[in-house]
């Protein structure tokens, strides 16, 4: 007799699960942290009538290390933006090719934005620009540029792997002509 439990896959461990939400688990403690310390910035000053200086420093930081947090998600889900609508009466392996082609010049495109991002990072360690309430060099808030576009990168390889491994290429493009549809 054939048992169907046999072809679920085994649940994956807490590392493969933080590896797979890596980027929401960053971008969402950034958010909480900055709505904390939004929500102690409004509180102070309504109560003392002034407001905490590395508060504001600090909620800044977060923004944006959440937002940059969160491209490579995106980039994951593919959930960018992208105008497909003029590949669409396109056979589906020729929109494959062209949505191929665009994403590697994407990849090529984050690698040339990681490599500047880093160059100015590695020059802001260099000489660096301390926070004025925090006390830290502002490079280290700033790395997270070039790692986001490093981070994007891997995960739009990761997403072909996948799917290639997995046999399901061409799914990328049909749903794109569903979502058209609708």
């Amino acid at each position: 007799m054939h048992d169907p439990a046999a072809r679920t896959p085994p649940a994956p461990g807490p590392l493969r699960w933080c590896y797979e939400h890596f980027e929401e688990l960053v971008s969402v403690a950034c958010l909480a942290a900055m709505v904390l310390c939004l929500a102690l910035q409004v509180a102070t000053r309504w109560i003392t009538g002034n407001g905490l200086p590395w508060s504001e420093e600090m909620s800044r930081y977060t923004f944006v290390w959440a937002t940059f947090a969160a491209a490579p998600m995106l980039a994951k889900r593919a959930a960018h933006v992208r105008i497909s609508a003029q590949f669409l009466l396109m056979p589906p392996r020729m929109r494959l090719g062209f949505r191929m082609l665009c994403d590697a010049l994407w990849v090529v495109c984050n690698i040339v934005f990681a490599w500047w991002s880093w160059q100015v990072v590695r020059d802001a360690l260099e000489f660096p620009e301390i926070s004025p309430t925090l006390g830290f060099a502002r490079a280290w808030v700033e790395l997270i540029i070039p790692f986001s576009f490093i981070a994007m990168s891997w995960r739009i390889a990761e997403d072909y792997l996948r799917r290639w491994h997995r046999g399901d290429l061409l799914a990328l493009v049909s749903d794109e002509r569903e979502a058209a549809a609708e």
